[in-house]
């Protein structure tokens, strides 16, 4: 791992369950300037994407997906590797995302995070934010936290300036090189 580069700290979790208000308390709480990151930015209110959308060809929704997905994962090797420290809010979906990301996050310090909350409560959220669609929450819950564990795991019904404290003695108690390493070596 060179010193050079940036420290990741990766926040996994269900849509609804306070990635992005996580990541900004962790930002506000760190000695060192992290900067956010999330896919987040490529689909929610952004013109990223284009706008012209079709059920099939190449404007259609699976064919951006996975080009989109390893553009995403290439991001935060190019940030990291320009010493950029990152905090990155992200739903791993299956076990090649995972196995992914931990290829490419390889050469860096990751900390894994994993993110609970209760279902009835993501739900909840997930009505409110008026802005995901309906049964994101429940999907995810179903599965996120299926393919790994984590370096360290917090309770997001708990608030973020609590968790991103927890977060961060973690980071910093820890003695071994994290769920990111032993799987990138595993590999």
């Amino acid at each position: 791992m060179s010193t050079e580069s940036g420290k990741i700290i990766l926040l996994n979790g269900p849509s609804s369950a306070g990635k992005s208000t996580l990541c900004q308390a962790l930002q506000d709480q760190l000695e060192l300037p992290f900067l956010q990151f999330s896919m987040d930015f490529f689909l929610f209110n952004s013109k990223v994407l284009p706008a012209r959308r079709e059920k099939e060809g190449p404007f259609s929704w699976s064919s951006l997906r996975s080009q989109l997905f390893e553009g995403f994962y290439r991001c935060l090797v190019g940030l990291a590797g320009a010493g950029n420290n990152l905090v990155v809010e992200y739903i791993i979906e299956t076990e090649e995302q995972f196995a992914r990301l931990a290829e490419l996050l390889q050469p860096f310090d990751v900390f894994f995070v994993g993110l609970h909350c209760d279902l009835a409560e993501l739900e909840r959220r997930e009505l409110a934010r008026g802005d995901r669609g309906i049964g994101d929450a429940r999907r995810d819950y179903e599965i996120v936290h299926g393919f790994s564990t984590y370096d360290f795991e917090v309770d997001s019904s708990e608030r973020a300036e609590l968790n991103a404290q927890r977060i961060i003695q973690a980071w910093k108690l820890r003695k071994n090189q994290g769920v990111f390493a032993t799987a990138a070596k595993a590999s």
